[in-house]
C-alpha cells in the first residue's frame, strides 16, 4: 500500500526498516534555526533524514523580491531528492516534532510538485510517536544517494499576480492559512507589515488538529473546506508558503482535488507596495 497524504503512526512503525521507505525528520523553529537538527541528533525515528526548512526545502532569500521562504531553484531541488535516495518506488513519510506544519508538510508539497506522488506526512508526527513508546535512537543517518528525475507540475502554483486576479474575481478562493489574529493584522511578530490580502478567507492551518496533537477526522476537515472547494479555483497562502502546505495537505486528504500553493505568501506579497494590504476580521 502506498501513502499520499497522511499516514498513521501504527502504520508508520510498521514500514520501519523496509528498503523501500524513507523516513525524514523536517523539525524546525522559526525562532532558532538550529533547533531541529539538533533535536533529530538527539533522537529521531529509527534511520530517519533531516531535511532542514531553510538549506533544504526553500531557496535563497532576495531582499525585496521573495518571502521568508521561497521554493528551491528545480534543479537544486531534484539533486536533494536524489540525495536522499529517493527513487520512482520510494515511500517518503515525512514527520516532524508536531502535527506536520513545521515543516513536514512543505517537504510533501515539494515532493509532489516534483512528481512524487508516494509521499506521506505522519499523522502526530514526533510527539505522537514518543507517546506511543515507539523507537527512536540517536545520531546522524547518512544517505546512499540514488537517481531521481522530477517531473515539475507547475499548475500547482500560483504567483502574485494569479492571486491579484483571484480576488477580484468571485467565482475564486483565496485563502488565508495564518493563525486569525495574524489574518486580522494583530499581533503580528514575524512580517512587517501586518493584515491579509483583500477578499481572503481565514482558514488557520491548525484548526483542524485535535487536543491530542492528530489530525482531525476525514468529515470534519471536508466540511470545514466545503464552502471553499465549490469556488472554481482555490489558491491557499501563509506566511512564507509553509503552514499554507499543510492546508493544501489536509484538503488532499479530505479529498479535494490539489487546490494552489501561492509559495511566496504574505512576506513576499508586501515586498510591493502596490500590492493592496486589508485588516480586520
Amino acid at each position: 500500500m502506498s501513502y499520499t497524504n497522511f499516514v498513521k503512526p501504527a502504520e508508520a512503525h510498521a514500514l520501519l526498516n523496509k528498503p523501500d521507505v524513507v523516513f525524514i525528520d523536517c523539525s524546525f523553529a522559526l525562532n532558532d534555526k538550529e533547533w531541529g537538527r539538533k533535536e533529530y541528533e538527539k533522537a529521531h525515528i529509527p534511520g530517519a533524514l533531516y531535511a532542514d526548512l531553510d538549506k533544504d526545502l526553500s531557496g535563497p532569500v532576495i531582499a525585496g523580491k521573495t518571502g521568508r521562504h521561497p521554493l528551491p531553484e528545480k534543479k537544486a531541488l531534484e539533486a536533494t531528492i536524489a540525495s536522499w535516495g529517493i527513487t520512482p518506488d520510494t515511500q517518503v513519510i515525512a514527520y516532524d516534532a508536531g502535527a506536520g506544519f513545521m515543516a513536514a508538510a512543505r517537504l510533501w508539497w515539494l515532493l509532489k510538485w516534483a512528481g512524487h506522488e508516494q509521499a506521506a506526512v505522519l499523522d502526530g508526527g514526533k510527539k505522537v510517536w514518543t507517546e506511543k513508546a515507539y523507537p527512536l535512537e540517536v545520531g546522524v543517518v547518512t544517505p546512499v544517494a540514488g537517481t531521481f528525475t522530477a517531473r515539475y507540475d507547475d499548475t500547482l502554483l500560483a504567483d502574485a499576480a494569479a492571486v491579484l486576479k483571484a480576488t477580484n474575481e468571485h467565482g475564486s478562493c483565496v485563502i488565508d492559512s495564518r493563525t486569525a489574529d495574524r489574518y486580522a493584522g494583530q499581533n503580528e511578530t514575524i512580517d512587517p507589515v501586518a493584515g491579509h490580502i483583500p477578499e481572503a478567507i481565514s482558514r488557520p492551518f491548525n484548526a483542524n488538529i485535535t487536543p491530542e496533537g492528530l489530525v482531525a477526522g476525514h468529515d470534519v476537515v471536508r466540511g470545514y473546506f466545503a464552502a471553499d472547494f465549490a469556488k472554481d479555483d482555490v489558491i491557499f497562502y501563509c506566511g512564507s508558503g509553509v503552514t499554507a502546505a499543510f492546508n493544501v495537505l489536509l484538503a488532499n486528504y479530505a479529498g479535494y482535488a490539489m487546490p494552489k500553493l501561492y509559495a511566496g505568501s504574505w512576506s513576499e506579497w508586501i515586498t510591493d507596495d502596490a500590492r493592496p494590504v486589508a485588516v480586520g476580521a
